[in-house]
């Protein structure tokens, strides 16, 4: 009989385990004889509620989600399939949900995904077409055509959600995605890979004071020397290993017995206490060899569970530095400032000259409006029209841009930074979970601009910017051509997008700007 997710993580009262599954790149052999003997184990045992596939971890190949899932399913363990929108544009990705929904696998964890790996000859060409927002709308608006087709079961799409973060400015960032994704259709969370029982309760409190009801799956990671290391150093975009854990976890494992034991332990302590705290479930994740060690663990939980109050002390302390209001504003700062982060005169002085002429000559509820309007449908009648309109934009948004000539701007969700030109993942709808210390994933060396989007909202007092409605994706037959005009024209995406558009406008969030991280 198939193990249904859904309706166990639906039930209130059915703590959820699921087990993650991390496919190689070998298309048979071990490795993937090793994957399907785990998922027949944790039908077996019982207690797993589903295993989920990675797609791609890292943006390097690896054997698809979708095909070793179909293995798993015809046994009858319930799987959750990773879905990036790092590897596929639009159409790949519509096409690849065609196909689970024909195969039957239909829950979703919906993700953005790491940036490029390295494959055949070399680093692959990212595409980041959607993001983990859009993509969680496309599942929906598929779904529902799927259903008025005639088949009753639609798409059970989760996301995720990196709490594990040292700035509240990069904090708020992913509870405020968090809540867009949240609205575009998830079902249900899984966190990213942490052991700070401090940062795992502010998660639960966030979304109790931003009124995000959605069932969340705390993970639970078996951490090994070589693990953390690759954490400590930040190459598990969203998770977090401190120098204190690494260390201890080096001196556990001096002895591999005594540390594979010890690993054990605090992997129960933490289930347990996430019990305690009040999730719906937890994720198991860095197991590779075999489901004994997932039996342990969940052996152990039974336990201490009860004790769990007695082992919050036991989880690594928070080591992170800002524990001061979101909000953007100090008790005793009448001029606003961002604490979080430096904001200069110049930065200040640029979000405020973009965002006045924007709301004079791009707002439809402007004076100006109406006569912007008519005179953009006389001159892009003409090609000299046109090309006069672009010599006069290109340049102007260049040299304050940087800009890339999408010919869809969306630079005001981003407090008037251009994510094509910024963001290596071209995000529209908020920060990936890649960010560490408030820069990049890719870029270290500069701020991750949805940081530095954060620190523009917050100093303006407008933070329930950055999730209200969620932002459609550019338009890629807009390319090259004049934004100006396409806004007044309403080819763009404010407002050709269609159902996609509607979807987004359905849709809002309300935040807590003022709650503590």
């Amino acid at each position: 009989m198939l193990r249904v997710f859904q309706n166990d993580i639906l039930d209130p009262k059915r703590f959820v385990i699921t087990m993650e599954l991390v496919p190689g790149r070998e298309p048979a052999g071990r490795s993937v004889d090793v994957i399907k003997v785990m998922a027949a184990d944790a039908f077996a045992d019982g207690r797993i509620s589903a295993v989920s596939i990675t797609d791609n971890p890292g943006g390097n190949p690896a054997l698809s989600p979708d095909v070793i899932g179909s293995e798993i399913f015809k046994v009858g363990m319930d799987v959750i399939v990773h879905f990036t929108c790092r590897d596929t544009n639009r159409i790949g990705m519509e096409s690849r949900a065609l196909q689970l929904s024909m195969m039957g696998m239909k829950n979703i964890l919906a993700l953005t995904g790491d940036y490029m790996g390295r494959g055949f000859a070399g680093q692959g060409a990212p595409v980041f077409d959607l993001d983990s927002v859009t993509l969680l709308v496309m599942l929906r608006l598929l779904g529902e055509r799927i259903q008025q087709a005639g088949d009753p079961d639609v798409f059970f799409a989760g996301c995720a959600v990196s709490p594990f973060k040292s700035r509240a400015g990069e904090a708020f960032a992913q509870y405020a995605k968090l809540c867009r994704k949240k609205t575009a259709g998830a079902k249900f969370a899984i966190t990213q890979l942490g052991y700070d029982v401090g940062k795992f309760k502010e998660l639960l409190e966030v979304q109790r004071r931003f009124r995000i009801d959605l069932p969340t799956l705390g993970s639970v990671y078996v951490l090994t020397p070589g693990s953390a290391r690759i954490m400590n150093a930040g190459k598990v975009p969203g998770a977090e290993v401190s120098d204190e854990l690494l260390n201890q976890v080096i001196r556990e494992w001096q002895d591999k017995k005594h540390g594979r034991a010890l690993a054990i332990e605090r992997a129960a302590r933490l289930g347990a206490v996430l019990k305690g705290l009040g999730y719906r479930g937890i994720h198991i994740a860095g197991v590779h060899r075999g489901f004994e060690l997932v039996g342990q663990i969940l052996d152990r939980m039974a336990q201490i569970g009860d004790h769990w109050q007695d082992l919050i002390d036991d989880i690594a302390p928070t080591q992170y530095m800002d524990r001061r209001p979101a909000g953007g504003k100090t008790a005793d700062s009448s001029a606003g400032r961002s604490r979080d982060g430096n904001i200069s005169f110049l930065g200040r002085a640029h979000f405020c000259f973009l965002k006045a002429a924007h709301d004079r000559f791009f707002n439809s509820d402007a004076a100006l409006a109406p006569v912007l309007r008519l005179i953009a449908r006389r001159v892009s009648k003409w090609p000299a029209g046109r090309l006069l309109v672009q010599s006069l934009e290109d340049p102007i948004k260049a040299l304050l841009l940087d800009c890339k000539r999408c010919g869809d701007c969306a630079i005001q969700h981003v407090a008037f930074l251009c994510p094509e030109s910024q963001c290596p993942k071209h995000i529209r709808n908020g920060a990936c979970g890649g960010s560490r210390n408030g820069f990049c994933e890719v870029f270290p060396e500069r701020k991750c601009v949805w940081f530095r989007a954060w620190e523009r909202w917050s100093d303006a007092g407008s933070l329930e910017e950055m999730a209200s409605q969620c932002i459609p994706p550019r338009l890629w037959e807009l390319d090259g051509t004049s934004s100006w005009l396409n806004y007044h024209l309403q080819r763009d995406h404010q407002s050709a997008s269609g159902e996609v558009l509607q979807a987004c406008r359905a849709t809002d969030c309300r935040i807590d700007p003022d709650i503590p991280l």
